[in-house]
């Protein structure tokens, strides 16, 4: 049978409890924060390692793949062999790959450093999120825990630039990987003595050609819909994307046929879960595909440096956290629904206001989009981390856990991929009429591609066609924003309609209280 954390008052978690949700908060900051600081580090690491543009692109492309290759089958694996267990050889594991990645001397080490990270992350997130569901069994207090959580991820987010900007002034860019061992190591230490094991004790082997098809499932759909948004109609994206498809329909159909599945579907029968993972899917999906976006027209279209970028993004990670903390205090009084519908439309109307930004004197209107796109997604990820993970039975919470952050990796990837097409396209349309004639093609294809092409294209042509090409490109690039923005909100808007009437039955106290 699973074990279950019986608090002072039956269901309720004590001191305990609270100590081990600080210990499962460090993984959580990390990751955050190894998601930021690995762009900071580029620059420097592409000088010393001296990669080429592919190496360049799987170092920073691999440690994501592998995390949402891994996320199923680490999920299951930690329900099978112990959650605290799974969670403590990862640390170790990811402690290990950071010290690699850090004495990284080539290419080559970095880039299976970086896998081994992504292997090994996989492991943290479910089984963070699995032990906080069983060790906060009344929904009241899995709500703050898992807003609590949250907060920790926004503050790893929010603190990521700075720190790591601050050690790649001091230090050599492997620094920025040496941040986990600590925190690997306090989590080694104290988690034997604040996180009880959890596991399903009647859970069979793992059927290794489950997990195969998981990966061959995941991995290829990933890496076709990032090549999508990188290179645009193409046949090995499509060809890769099929192939997982036909691969996923395969591993969907033995699930069905086996009696302890890797993955059980039966899951997706509650409508709670399931409409919470929609709502995970798209609405971080948008906000992730947009993000790229915004920074670059901080930097590019603003002109400001990537540090005054930073800073003008602080107010929305102001806002994630304070919402975030806010959450569980509004749904002990307002349907679940309700509340996620509502912070959708808030994003909704960040998402318009993004639509309405003009190239020139446009940064306080992002900013204030940015910060309610943000407000109304620190509920989203709350609460739709709440019910996907409180919906599941306490013997399969990895496997929901897993299905959760597995959600959100797909879901990023396609919102980077969808909206990334449209900003191209429109950015590719109106480019082309202010490029110079005679420009080399490859000149003239690199300015055609991305803004920052044309930025660097523009540094060798006369002044007044370099202005002119900036002005265009910098046109051009915000027209295709402000495009994204506005489908943004018309799908957010959608979704927030779907999320009230889905969710209507999910009472105030949370999704165990649903039925």
């Amino acid at each position: 049978m699973t074990t279950e954390v019986q608090g002072p008052a039956g269901l309720r978690a004590g001191p305990r409890e609270w100590l081990g949700l600080f210990v499962l908060t460090l993984p959580t900051i990390l990751l955050a924060l190894d998601a930021t600081v690995l762009n900071l580090a580029v620059p420097h690491l592409s000088a010393d390692l001296d990669p080429s543009s592919t190496q360049l692109l799987w170092t920073v492309d691999i440690y994501g793949f592998m995390i949402a290759g891994f996320l199923v089958t680490m999920g299951t694996l930690g329900d099978r062999i112990g959650r605290r267990r799974l969670l403590m050889i990862g640390a170790f594991g990811f402690g290990l790959a950071s010290v690699l990645a850090a004495l990284s001397t080539g290419p080559e080490m970095l880039i299976a450093a970086r896998a081994l990270l992504g292997v090994t992350g996989a492991t943290l997130m479910p089984s963070t999120l699995a032990l906080i569901s069983n060790m906060f069994r009344d929904p009241r207090q899995r709500g703050v825990a898992i807003g609590v959580w949250v907060t920790c991820f926004s503050v790893g987010t929010a603190v990521g630039p700075v720190l790591g900007g601050a050690l790649l002034q001091w230090f050599w860019w492997g620094s920025v990987f040496l941040l986990a061992v600590p925190v690997m190591l306090v989590l080694l230490v104290t988690a034997p003595l604040l996180l009880p094991e959890h596991k399903d004790a009647r859970a069979s082997r793992i059927d290794l050609v489950s997990v195969a098809l998981s990966l061959l499932t995941v991995l290829p759909v990933i890496y076709g819909i990032k090549r999508l948004a990188e290179h645009g109609v193409d046949a090995l994206a499509y060809g890769t994307i099929l192939a997982g498809v036909v691969l996923g329909v395969a591993f969907v159909l033995r699930q069905r046929r086996l009696a302890d599945p890797l993955l059980d579907l039966r899951l997706f029968g509650n409508r709670a879960f399931s409409a919470a993972l929609l709502v995970l899917l798209l609405g971080l999906g948008l906000m992730g595909g947009l993000y790229l976006f915004i920074t670059q027209y901080l930097q590019l279209v603003g002109g400001l440096s990537p540090v005054e970028a930073g800073v003008w993004l602080l107010p929305a990670a102001a806002a994630l956290i304070v919402a975030s903390s806010l959450t569980p205090a509004i749904t002990r009084r307002v349907r679940p629904g309700y509340v996620l519908g509502g912070a959708l439309f808030l994003s909704a109307l960040g998402y318009a206001l993004i639509a309405q930004v003009d190239s020139v004197g446009g940064l306080p209107l992002l900013v204030t989009g940015f910060v309610l796109i943000y407000t109304g997604i620190s509920p989203m990820m709350v609460l739709g981390t709440d019910l996907v993970v409180g919906s599941a039975p306490p013997d399969k919470a990895g496997s929901a856990a897993a299905m959760s952050e597995t959600g959100m990796e797909f879901g990023i990837a396609l919102g980077i991929a969808a909206l990334g097409s449209v900003v191209t396209a429109v950015y590719r349309s109106g480019i082309g009429a202010a490029l110079p004639k005679g420009l080399p093609a490859s000149v003239a294809d690199g300015a055609r591609d991305t803004l920052a092409g044309a930025v660097a294209v523009a540094g060798d042509l006369p002044g007044p066609e370099a202005a002119q090409v900036v002005e265009q490109a910098r046109e051009a690039f915000t027209s295709g924003l402000n495009l994204a923005g506005a489908i943004a909100s018309a799908i957010v808007a959608v979704l927030a309609v779907a999320a009230m009437v889905l969710l209507r039955h999910v009472p105030s106290g949370g999704a165990d209280e649903a039925g």
